[in-house]
């Protein structure tokens, strides 16, 4: 068997020398030294192989000495297992030196726990598979062992911090320098099972963030701050809900192997504590009051008054905090401080901002802010409170230019009430007549005193409304009310709608007489102004708008204005002032009027007359109260100008019947009818009437009678023009002596007069002007 494996070597090495022409030179290597390692730390010496013959997997060998050229001791070989030196066999049966393959042609000692004897000299040898010998087979490598003296001493960080605020991490890493080894320190936040490296300082001086705080680091949110003696203390800026945990510190002790490789010898982490943040939420309180002494959430103002809010802020990381804040009302925003001072109001003039005071807001400390509004309306009344936004500045610029800001809260204080009304204005009324009337038509005249007036503001004024309820059974709605009419604040005149024509036409009239008096007039008062009258005295003043408007109201007592409704009555008495004995004679009559219960009255009349007291009436002729005369439907028309009817008195009227006839006897009256007018320009108003005693006309005729009336075409003539002139007789009864007359047997002797005598004629004559 060793012989045919002899002989496949021999044909190995024969094949290998055949194909690479005896070129070939074996090199060993391990990892360049010194190699320095701490006690008790792992160990690592890596060996490889290359440009060798024979089989593609290599077997190694390790010795070592601790001297340079002391005595090797065996320590491992991968194909000898009793290899070991004695005192070094239990180590490397319990697997604390161990050799571990990684290629065919590379290998690793590893030494579990580096002890201080470990230190010296180690030799990695290949067993020869070439054909021939060259190049080197082995190589050495100096193993340094130092003591463990690396310490990692973190100081406790706070344990809560609020929101925005900085937190300091301070970290002492030390060694002992013996060898020339380096430092590094690592801060790392572990939240669950999970550690995350924050930021690396060192070996080299260098910076090393870890992932997820780049964009902070360069922002300048995290930095490094180097301290002396080995303290290290790395400061997070601006701290949010994300960046708490359980903070670690690690030290790392480095070598900088030939080669320019790196090496971490030994490392301690450390946990420095663990760090809650309070969301800015919990700890910012926000309170909104008056700035009264004390403070009160209620206030009562007056239209005009000013109103002052303060807005008091408090957050534990105030200082770290940006503030905007903002004045609601009725949850409505009324005006804004923004984060940079810039204050927006938020009442445009399309929002009727001439309805709302003058808002301003300003700060007046780093925790509070003040809302001042002038002026103030009934509209600016309700709820106030104060909002507060909190931002937190991430650091760095955003795509704007600006800083980048996280909004970390937002709270609204409870609100604050505010009522602005107007104190209403306090007074009594006392309301008296001045004129009470008699009767019906007379004048009446109403007066209301305004008196103890307080409250009454700069420039306020009094209105009035009067009001009248008709008495019971008066009208046809019992107990009905109505305005007669108001005077407002600005002085006009209202008209109730039943009062409007009279009070157009100044039958009624509504007068402030002196700021303190009103006065109801009624120039002829009628029944249906009987009743109950109050005056409602309105207080209005003038608000920030110029507007003037109505704040308070008092009304009076009521007081009744009655009279005895005494109907009005004529007394007519007719008399004979000429009595028409015979045919042809004037009968003339007077009647005079005599009234009660009756003011001012004009009056119609109507001469009446008839045969006897059982026969028909007649209406001879008719007078107006606009003195208007008219004759009858009975009067003969030509006989008209023989009829004369006037007034000769204030309460005398006259009638005159010319040529009385046999057919004129008879009865004789005046009806007469009283008028009254309510203002001037209206209708007449029928009041009453009455009738006078009869006149009896009788006289006997024993012979013919007539009656003469002319008449002529114009009443102006001038020389040149031709005027006709008629005579008319009209003759009635007979001659006792022919028993018949004719009409034209008594034309003789006819005169002309105007007024003196001018001619006469036979009865044949004609006249011709």
């Amino acid at each position: 068997m060793e012989r045919k494996m002899m002989k496949n070597y021999v044909l190995a090495l024969l094949w290998a020398t055949f194909m690479f022409g005896g070129c070939l030179a074996r090199v060993v290597t391990v990892s360049p030294g010194p190699l320095i390692r701490v006690e008790s730390q792992p160990v690592s010496i890596r060996c490889d192989v290359n440009d060798y013959m024979g089989p593609r997997e290599q077997d190694f060998e390790w010795m070592m000495s601790r001297e340079d050229n002391g005595q090797r001791m065996k320590i491992i070989s991968t194909f000898d297992a009793s290899y070991s030196h004695p005192s070094l066999s239990k180590r490397v049966a319990s697997g604390d030196i161990a050799m571990m393959r990684l290629q065919d042609n590379v290998v690793e000692l590893k030494i579990g726990e580096a002890k201080s004897q470990d230190a010296g000299f180690y030799w990695c040898q290949t067993p020869s598979t070439d054909s021939v010998f060259s190049g080197n087979y082995e190589a050495q490598v100096q193993l340094i062992v130092i003591p463990k003296t690396l310490k990692v001493t973190p100081q406790t960080p706070p344990s809560v911090v609020p929101e925005g605020s900085d937190v300091t991490l301070s970290c002492n890493v030390t060694r002992e320098l013996t060898q020339p080894t380096y430092l590094s320190v690592t801060w790392l936040l572990k939240k669950g099972g999970t550690s995350e490296e924050i930021l690396t300082f060192g070996p080299q001086g260098d910076v090393v963030t870890g992932a997820k705080y780049v964009r902070r680091y360069a922002d300048g949110a995290i930095r490094l701050v180097p301290g002396r003696n080995g303290l290290f203390e790395l400061v997070i800026s601006r701290v949010t809900t994300l960046d708490e945990g359980i903070y670690e510190c690690n030290g790392t002790e480095w070598t900088h192997e030939n080669g320019g490789k790196w090496i971490q010898i030994v490392g301690s982490t450390k946990e420095m504590g663990t760090v809650a943040v309070t969301p800015t939420g919990q700890s910012l309180s926000v309170k909104a009051s008056s700035s009264s002494s004390p403070p009160s959430m209620n206030l009562h103002l007056t239209p005009g008054d000013k109103l002052t809010l303060i807005c008091s802020v408090a957050a534990n990381n105030l200082p770290s905090l940006s503030l905007e804040v903002s004045w609601l009302a009725n949850g409505r925003d009324v005006i804004t401080m923004e984060r940079n001072g810039v204050v927006i109001s938020n009442m445009s003039a399309s929002s009727a901002q001439g309805n709302h005071g003058e808002a301003n807001i300003e700060r007046t400390g780093a925790d509070e802010y003040r809302l001042v509004m002038r002026h103030v309306s009934t509209e600016d009344g309700g709820t106030y409170a104060c909002r507060v936004r909190a931002f937190i500045e991430k650091g760095g610029k955003s795509s704007g230019g600006g800083g980048r800001w996280h909004m970390a809260a937002e709270k609204t204080s409870s609100p604050v009430t505010v009522k602005v009304s107007q104190i209403k204005p306090s007074f009594t009324l006392d309301i008296e007549t001045i004129v009470h009337p008699q009767m019906t038509s007379e004048p009446t005249e109403l007066a209301c005193h305004v008196t103890n007036i307080t409250h009454l503001p700069l420039g306020g004024r009094l209105g009035v409304t009067w009001e009248h309820t008709a008495l019971p059974g008066a009208a046809s709605e019992p107990q009905a009310t109505h305005s007669v009419g108001s005077i407002d604040g600005y002085g006009n005149l209202l008209p109730g709608a039943m009062y409007s024509d009279r009070l157009e036409s100044g039958m009624v009239s509504l007068t402030k007489v002196q700021p303190d008096t009103f006065k109801l007039r009624f120039l002829r008062t009628q029944e249906i102004d009987m009743g109950q009258y109050v005056c409602a005295v309105s207080a209005w003043s003038i608000n920030t708008q110029n507007d003037v408007v109505k704040t308070a109201e008092h009304q009076s007592l009521p007081m009744t204005l009655r009279w005895d409704p005494k109907r009005p009555s004529l007394n007519v008495v007719a008399k004979r002032i000429r009595e028409a004995s015979v045919g042809g004679a004037t009968f003339d009559m007077s009647c005079t009027v005599a009234t009660q219960n009756l003011g001012e009255a004009g009056y119609s009349v109507l001469i009446q007359s008839q045969d006897s007291l059982e026969s028909n009436v007649r209406t001879i002729m008719t007078l107006s109260p606009d003195s208007v005369m008219q004759h009858g439907g009975a009067t003969d028309p030509n006989r008209r100008d023989s009829l004369v009817l006037t007034k000769s008195g204030p309460t005398e009227f006259r009638f005159r019947l010319g040529g009385v006839q046999l057919s004129d006897r008879g009865f004789y009256w005046c009806d007469i009818t009283a008028w009254t007018k309510q203002q001037p320009g209206q209708a007449w108003t029928r009041a009453t009437s009455a009738e006078s005693n009869k006149v009896k006309i009788d006289f006997q005729e024993n012979g013919p009678s007539f009656s003469i009336a002319i008449h002529s075409d114009t009443s102006t003539v001038y020389p040149w023009q031709t005027a006709k002139m008629k005579c008319s007789l009209r003759i009635s009864g007979s001659s006792p002596k022919t028993g018949s007359l004719e009409p034209w047997n008594l034309l003789e002797g006819l005169i002309w007069r105007n007024p003196i005598r001018l001619f006469s004629f036979p009865q044949t004559a004609i006249l011709v002007l």
